[in-house]
């Protein structure tokens, strides 16, 4: 609520719902009150309806989407030879989940990936911090590093089965090479990025170049770190789609491989919708590791 107030004086002011006066244009005979109604506001219109959560409209689409699928196959307009209806894929990955065969692929397969992880994260991480914090480090690392990323990982399978076999190695190593890439490139770039006034607080304090690193140049850089984890975690799983595609014999792609030999294409959905999943988690934990360490930030 408003009211319209005519000064002694003479001066038009409006005395807002806190107190606050202002000038008015609008002309009112002295001593007169006028009150106001103020107009509803789009979020006061609104405030009655009720809205379906964002996540369920999201998945709508999905829902839809599979439900033209599952009439499709069963209206004979898909071949059951080209691709299962989703009933019979949730049938073949109920069977593959009782027979146990899901469970063990699927141990075998994050196991491959969390080996890449664990090897491929340090050490782009800490190519990064050679070449972001020296310019002797810069000129040995960062040449090279760029030089062979832009070599397709895929090209590089060849000659890693000559050197490593076709065993359990080779298929580490290609995720290794996929997953420090990122991390590289995102880390280097967010350290080069930090500020130049803390590099020279720092020296104002007193802090040595350790505690520097520590202090200044590690926290300035986790968001870089981050978003390069974030996109190694999705390379690294479409790389475990092609490494298990060497002589596997367990993993979903071995699964995958199995089943289009015998033109089970029910399976190969189970096989691609279990990557898909896995794929979701770790987006979703690595932005809940995200907004747990840069709750700092403002916005977070």
């Amino acid at each position: 609520m408003t009211a319209i107030q005519t000064h002694p004086g003479g001066a038009r002011l409006a005395r807002t719902t806190i107190g606050r006066i202002a000038p008015l244009d609008v002309a009112t005979e002295a001593n007169d009150t006028v009150d106001l109604v103020t107009l509803p506001t789009g979020s006061d219109r609104t405030h009655g309806r009720w809205h379906l959560p964002r996540g369920v409209v999201r998945l709508s689409g999905v829902v839809v989407l599979i439900a033209f699928w599952e009439v499709a196959a069963r209206a004979g307009w898909i071949s059951k030879r080209q691709l299962a209806a989703p009933s019979t894929v949730l049938t073949a990955g109920w069977d593959m989940i009782r027979a146990g065969t899901l469970q063990t692929a699927l141990r075998a397969s994050l196991s491959r990936v969390l080996w890449g992880l664990a090897v491929g994260v340090p050490i782009g991480a800490g190519l990064a911090l050679i070449a972001g914090l020296s310019r002797i480090g810069d000129s040995l690392v960062d040449a090279n590093v760029q030089m062979l990323r832009f070599v397709p990982i895929i090209a590089l399978q060849p000659l890693l089965v000559y050197w490593l076999g076709v065993g359990e190695t080779v298929k580490i190593v290609l995720i290794v090479i996929g997953v420090a890439f990122p991390i590289y490139v995102n880390t280097s770039a967010a350290i080069r990025s930090v500020h130049p006034g803390f590099h020279e607080l720092a020296d104002v304090v007193g802090l040595s170049r350790i505690q520097t690193i520590r202090k200044v140049v590690l926290p300035g850089a986790l968001p870089g770190f981050l978003v390069g984890l974030r996109l190694s975690l999705a390379i690294a799983w479409l790389l475990l789609v092609f490494a298990e595609q060497i002589n596997a014999k367990s993993g979903i792609g071995f699964l995958m491989i199995r089943a289009q030999t015998f033109f089970q294409t029910d399976v190969l959905v189970v096989g691609i919708v279990v990557y898909l999943v896995l794929g979701v988690l770790s987006d979703v934990l690595a932005r809940g590791l995200e907004r747990g360490l840069l709750r700092w930030q403002a916005g977070r």
